[in-house]
């Protein structure tokens, strides 16, 4: 008889303790606020805690079907045309904070371009997998893979939103050189695509300003400058154990989206040190898990895929947190689970539903059996003797 599947606990355990800590480190960050503008302290943690008991039904459903399914093409191309649909049609609604990211209707609102993250990963794996024994052909597999991740791309910058858009180009990144593309060819890719990375930062005058701020945030303390600095301040005077929690000085209206893309800065000056490590062995707890999952995967739709879902995640996480300790240009781009949003959450937690699946139907250990394609089949060779992610990088580097 068939044992029970199961998810991977400790990949699961990571994402609920970072969803429910982001529900109190957003209502530590944003009580203030919330009580001037909405006469309400529990405003922002309130839509929080219901973003995220969706967000972990969405999880909850991801977990629940055969992961198989999305391979469909009808799936796959069917959700990559929705998502291009929806980002153009941002640019029907009126601007947010200078942006067209949002669709906003009868109170509630979508950010398209946080589905493009996942869309793009279930096409790409569906495509590469189907493109097995061509993976280092360039018109054939490595040209239409990167053609549809340009044309996502550049929707998203038009919002303009720079940021996802490279989250985008990081997960179609992982995902080639996984299946096997040949380095020169995606260095022969990166080549214009680092022109054009520049061009933007160079050419659109208040881009050029952030990166000047990132250069020196201290020239200019009080202007351009002050969200850098103020983060920074937050930041340091954590310290190694904290202020305490709910006791941060720099979320009164000093530190502006403290709840929301500069939350880590809150946590780091509440939580000092200690607090903003343990975030990040989560991340990373999270990575190695979901890395485990995706190279145990039954199938190479399933490690594509969920490769694809963990790069996205934990690059954004990197690029927010950097970002916070002025390590990159100011950039807004929320944390992973943690920062304050539906449009974020909800499809991040489908995403890890996905990826639970997938190590779900991995099975987890020499016996057992798994389920490939709707089906229980009998385990394959020990992942003992399957070769390593290492093994496979190195391999592919040498096709290069």
């Amino acid at each position: 008889m068939a044992r029970k599947l199961q998810a991977d606990e400790w990949l699961f355990a990571a994402v609920v303790a970072l969803a429910l800590f982001g529900v109190i480190m957003v209502y530590s960050a944003s009580a203030v606020v919330a009580a001037t503008e909405n006469h309400s302290q529990y405003y922002y943690v309130q839509r929080q805690g219901m973003w995220t008991l969706v967000g972990l039904f969405a999880m909850w459903v991801g977990m629940r079907f055969d992961y198989g399914r999305l391979r469909n093409g009808k799936v796959a191309w069917g959700l990559l045309a929705l998502t291009l649909l929806l980002l153009v049609a941002v640019f029907a609604f009126p601007p947010i904070n200078g942006a067209r990211r949002w669709i906003r209707l009868a109170g509630f609102s979508l950010q398209p371009s946080e589905i493009s993250k996942l869309a793009l990963a279930i096409f790409l794996a569906r495509f590469l997998e189907r493109r097995a024994g061509r993976e280092g052909e360039f018109w054939a597999t490595f040209v239409p893979a990167v053609f549809a991740t340009a044309v996502l791309a550049l929707l998203v910058v038009a919002e303009p939103d720079l940021g996802t858009s490279l989250m985008l180009a990081v997960v179609c990144t992982s995902m080639l050189f996984t299946a096997g593309a040949r380095v020169k060819h995606m260095l022969l890719a990166a080549a214009p695509a680092l022109v054009g990375v520049a061009g933007l930062l160079l050419f659109v005058p208040w881009r050029l300003k952030r990166v000047l701020v990132f250069l020196d945030p201290w020239a200019d303390p009080q202007g351009s400058g002050y969200q850098v600095v103020q983060s920074l301040l937050a930041v340091g005077s954590g310290g190694v154990h904290g202020l305490g929690f709910t006791e941060g000085r720099q979320k009164m209206f000093f530190l502006p989206f403290a709840h929301s893309d500069f939350i880590f800065a809150v946590v780091s000056e509440e939580l000092g040190l200690f607090g903003g490590l343990a975030v990040i062995a989560l991340f990373g707890l999270f990575l190695w898990r979901g890395m485990r999952a995706a190279l145990r995967a039954p199938d190479r739709f399933g490690m594509l895929l969920g490769i694809g879902i963990v790069t996205g995640i934990v690059a954004q996480a990197l690029f927010n947190m950097s970002v916070v300790l002025s390590m990159l240009p100011t950039k807004g781009i929320p944390l992973p689970f943690i920062s304050y949003g539906g449009s974020a959450l909800v499809p991040t937690l489908f995403a890890v539903g996905v990826l639970l699946n997938i190590s779900q139907q991995s099975g987890g250990g020499e016996g057992g059996t798994r389920l490939y394609g709707g089906k229980l089949i009998e385990p394959p060779p020990s992942p003992r003797r399957m070769e390593p992610l290492k093994g496979r990088l190195q391999r592919v580097g040498a096709r290069g």
